[in-house]
């Protein structure tokens, strides 16, 4: 399986360039983070550094990204903290289109990555909470697509997975054990999505959510969040997924290279002190916070079952193994939901 990024051309470089009045490149390199379907090139010049970046396909339709465009400049209008997207020559826009692709320039902005304490994880989530609270006014919306919840694209996902992985080394001689536990993953996403239903989440208040809040999406400064990346995901949806979604990623609790190694367990502590954080920018309703530990649930088969359906792997990590990984953490998280909800809700 092809896991290799995707790289600008030299003449596509100089194309969207040419759009954009940045002064003299003094030097430029590969950037690479985030989907390795959208490449990044950083660009320096004396009035400083830039990022260009080509959007995913999927990702790219002009109107979306005009939506987050206008979303950044209204969290910069509100002093939250993201990078400045930069306007064309002519000042009329803030994206170019090129061959049918979509390119968008940032400042480049320098951090740190997540260190794993609980001060970080705090102010991850009060950083959230600052988020929901910034974007009440904002009067644009992007409806068009779904979340990690009640998802048809996670069940074909789960569907097509047995087809997607036959042949891979990990499955051989095990293709019975993948259907089964593909099976049941599919029947406790349903439950979950069912419980969060009858725990409220239809009804429960709508806003522009980020919809990928993890560590990898924001650099820090000591324990404090510098700056949020990445608002390709943004979309109009009920406020708990961003809050269950970071509950999930700065728990989480990964081990070696090996899937197999990882523990069950996530580092409650840390998911505590996220939520503590949040809750102190934002109080939720009873109907947002109920359907939260069944919300991670969903976010967490999810999170694996796309990239695997699409390549038959997560990355560079066999999606059988990752899949025997995520069964054993929704089961561990099954039996914390007692305990979660009870300090969700206290």
């Amino acid at each position: 399986m092809n896991h290799e990024r995707e790289r600008f051309t030299a003449t596509e470089v100089a194309v969207v360039l040419s759009h954009f009045d940045l002064g003299p490149i003094l030097a430029a390199y590969e950037f690479p983070r985030g989907s390795r379907r959208s490449p990044k090139l950083i660009l320096k010049t004396a009035q400083g550094g830039y990022l260009l970046k080509r959007r995913a396909s999927g990702r790219d339709d002009p109107a979306r990204v005009a939506f987050a465009h206008a979303l950044l400049n209204h969290l910069r209008a509100k002093r939250f903290s993201v990078p400045a997207v930069m306007p064309t020559r002519d000042g009329g826009d803030t994206m170019v289109v090129h061959n049918d692709r979509t390119y968008e320039m940032f400042e480049f902005v320098r951090g740190d990555a997540f260190d794993g304490s609980l001060e970080a994880a705090t102010h991850a989530g009060r950083t959230l909470g600052r988020y929901h609270a910034a974007v009440r006014d904002f009067s644009e919306e992007w409806i068009g697509l779904g979340t990690f919840h009640d998802s048809q694209g996670v069940r074909n996902g789960l569907n097509s997975i047995p087809t997607t992985t036959a042949g891979h080394d990990s499955v051989l001689g095990r293709e019975a054990e993948m259907l089964t536990m593909v099976q049941q993953l599919h029947e406790q996403y349903d439950e979950s999505a069912a419980a969060a239903r009858r725990d409220g989440i239809d009804e429960a208040p709508r806003s522009v959510i980020h919809c990928d809040w993890h560590p990898g999406n924001m650099l820090f400064r000591g324990a404090r969040v510098a700056v949020v990346l990445d608002f390709d995901s943004a979309r109009t949806a009920e406020r708990a997924i961003d809050v269950a979604n970071g509950l999930l990623q700065f728990s989480i609790i990964r081990g070696s290279g090996d899937p197999a190694q990882w523990p069950a367990f996530f580092d409650e502590a840390r998911m505590r002190r996220f939520f503590i954080g949040y809750a102190s920018k934002i109080k939720l309703a009873a109907n947002e916070l109920a359907p939260i530990p069944h919300l991670m649930i969903e976010s967490l088969i999810a999170e694996s079952v796309v990239p695997i359906a699409a390549t038959g792997s997560l990355g560079p990590l066999p999606g059988f193994t990752v899949l025997q990984m995520v069964k054993r953490k929704v089961q561990w998280l099954l039996g914390a939901t007692p305990q979660i909800r009870s300090w969700l809700l206290e």
